[in-house]
């Protein structure tokens, strides 16, 4: 009978081993996810920022304008039937 209870005790001890290294696996693929989910954000704004700095250094009294008046200025803009023809097809990537 000790023997049954000194295996189930390795036997206990084992899983708690192998249940800690899961854990701290699953740690480790949350921590990659927000990682990479970080530098898709980081990409991305700093893809905004630089067509933004282009958008001010071609036209810069834009840089006075108001969100409201800028977005209305780009919508006319990237309406008009000569710039239709310009922009890339198929949308969003």
């Amino acid at each position: 009978m000790n023997q049954k209870i000194e295996k189930l005790r390795e036997q206990n001890e084992k899983d708690k081993t192998r249940l800690e290294q899961l854990l701290h696996e699953q740690q480790r693929l949350k921590n990659r996810i927000t990682y990479l989910e970080k530098g898709e954000r980081q990409k991305r704004a700093h893809r905004l920022i630089t067509k933004g700095a282009a958008i001010e250094c071609l036209a810069p009294s834009t840089k006075e304008m108001g969100e409201t008046e800028f977005f209305s200025l780009m919508e006319q803009i990237l309406s008009h039937p000569s710039v239709l023809p310009l922009l890339p097809k198929g949308g969003d990537k």
